[in-house]
């Protein structure tokens, strides 16, 4: 099933949530394993990812979208971490059945309080006998999902300990095969980003200010929905997610992943980080196709998506990859006009991107 589910059965909390900026060692790791099964799919994903994308043996990479995606609510923290390890060590000693439980929980809680027909569909025992009524339930709920790995995480899900033994089994080769040295590699950076955004206070703000403040992205319906319904906002820097954004929802706490930035305004000393965010600004603009795009919204001043396929001669996938690229690094604004999405150039934020090479490169040791 897809790592996010979408529903619009959210409440809006009257009080202001909690807001903190930390490097969430298992939301982290998560999510940088998750990526691999995006790179076919999303552009400017950081080098690790790719990189482990084109090691990993077919049986792994089907065993990485078994676990991150069709059970992925069984491995889903549902509370803070001081480390991987401790982590990992939790699911290991977890009663089977309780992942099992956690993942039909996590499933079919958003839609049962509010519809009783929904309720009477969302029966664990009936979902877990038959497995057409399990993907039905699922096609019903989530945007998209891949019936042969759904299928596979049924078979799991009616043998709890065998479903534990992948997911444990799996993380863990994949965290010692390299993750693990990574992780350190990077650490210091998260740890810089975290602290940055800290110091420069969070206090008196609100959900949607902070992640406006924090990421530099403008939450779109879903996002405010996400954010409205938290009592607990967490925001995690990742070294490996570009410029694109995750969230992961577990009962009222809400983790958004973030591209690892300094806050705007602040010295960019020529530290990793500061190299890491101009890297990922920077890579939006080093693809022929993507600056041809630029170049076409800016000699049309609008286009939708179908004009710029027609124009450039592209498929739909290379497109919206393109253009995903390109919103998400916030080159490109996007509106919807009837059913299309259209695009506009963001002369703004191509000026901010030089301006940020600049003074990057006029700090002593760039």
């Amino acid at each position: 099933m897809p790592a996010t589910l979408t529903s619009d059965d959210v409440l809006t909390r009257s009080t202001p949530a909690e807001l903190t900026v930390a490097v969430e060692p298992a939301v982290n790791v998560l999510s940088t394993l998750m990526l691999i099964d995006k790179v076919g799919s999303y552009s400017g994903l950081g080098d690790w990812v790719n990189r482990a994308a084109a090691r990993l043996t077919p049986d792994q990479l089907h065993r990485n979208r078994l676990v991150l995606e069709g059970l992925y609510f069984a491995v889903q923290p549902e509370r803070r971490w001081p480390s991987f390890e401790a982590y990992l060590a939790d699911l290991e000693s977890s009663r089977p059945a309780d992942l099992r439980d956690r993942l039909l929980g996590q499933i079919v809680r958003p839609h049962v309080p509010t519809n009783p027909t929904r309720a009477q569909l969302a029966q664990p025992a009936g979902l877990l006998a038959d497995v057409d009524a399990y993907l039905a339930f699922l096609r019903t709920y989530f945007c998209d999902i891949d019936e042969a790995i759904e299928r596979a995480a049924h078979a799991l899900l009616n043998d709890p300990p065998a479903m534990q033994r992948l997911i444990v089994g799996h993380l863990r080769e994949l965290w010692q095969g390299g993750l693990a040295a990574e992780w350190e590699h990077v650490a210091p950076m998260l740890s810089e980003s975290a602290s940055a955004f800290q110091r420069i206070g969070l206090a008196g703000k609100s959900g949607i200010e902070a992640m406006r403040l924090i990421t530099g992205q403008e939450p779109d319906e879903k996002w405010e929905r996400l954010i409205a319904e938290a009592r607990q906002i967490i925001f995690v820097p990742s070294a490996h997610i570009g410029p694109y954004l995750r969230k992961s929802l577990s009962g009222q706490t809400l983790w958004v992943v973030f591209g690892a930035r300094l806050p705007d305004g602040a010295p960019t000393a020529a530290s990793a980080l500061s190299r890491s965010d101009l890297l990922v600004r920077l890579g939006a603009l080093t693809d022929d196709t993507r600056l041809r795009i630029l170049a076409l919204l800016s000699q049309h001043g609008e286009l939708c998506a179908q004009d710029i396929m027609t124009l450039l001669d592209l498929t739909q996938s290379a497109t919206s990859r393109h253009l995903r690229q390109l919103s998400a690094t916030g080159y490109i604004t996007e509106r919807r006009r009837e059913i299309a999405k259209c695009y506009a150039l963001n002369r703004e934020r191509i000026g901010d991107t030089f301006g940020a090479l600049e003074r990057f490169l006029a700090q002593p040791g760039g």
